[in-house]
């Protein structure tokens, strides 16, 4: 099976992409998180990106705030599928960081989830091995099926309680 990896573009984002790591982890998916920062360590992370491929990766989420370059200077630099994910800052509200990772140029594409949606993108990146993979297809299909259990079990209380 095929690694992710999970890219920061500081310590700081770690609780958000934790929550990507936490998806990785319940799914059995290998991975890697580092620390990169598409300003401070330009040339690390577009040495990561050439040799992701290689080194066994299907696919790369990479979370980062305000300029939030991170995603695009990955995907400049790989063809494989890159997630981005805006982390909200206390300037903007994560709007700023969203904006960043959301407008790439025609050519390089970045899917791009919610502001702070970590588990989301770790979903997307399962999803994408799936394709591949048929018992991790099933997995997700068992978990998309206990959720919806979970929402018709919720609604039978709320009746129950009129």
């Amino acid at each position: 099976m095929r690694k992710v990896a999970v890219i920061m573009g500081s310590d700081s984002d770690l609780p958000v992409m934790q929550k990507a790591i936490d998806v990785l982890k319940e799914y059995d998916i290998p991975f890697e998180a580092h620390v990169y920062s598409a300003h401070r360590t330009p040339e690390i992370a577009r040495e990561f990106a050439l040799n992701a491929r290689e080194k066994g990766f299907g696919a790369i989420i990479a979370g980062a705030g305000k300029a939030a370059h991170l995603a695009g200077a990955l995907a400049a630099n790989t063809t494989l599928p890159v997630i981005g994910v805006p982390i909200k800052s206390n300037t903007l509200d994560g709007l700023d960081a969203l904006l960043s990772t959301v407008q790439m140029p025609s050519g390089i594409p970045v899917a791009t989830v919610a502001i702070d949606g970590a588990s989301n993108a770790a979903l997307l990146a399962v999803q994408i091995l799936a394709v591949e993979d048929a018992d991790l297809a099933e997995k997700l299909s068992n978990a998309r099926k206990k959720a919806s259990l979970s929402v018709l079990e919720k609604d039978k209380l709320l009746s129950e309680k009129k």
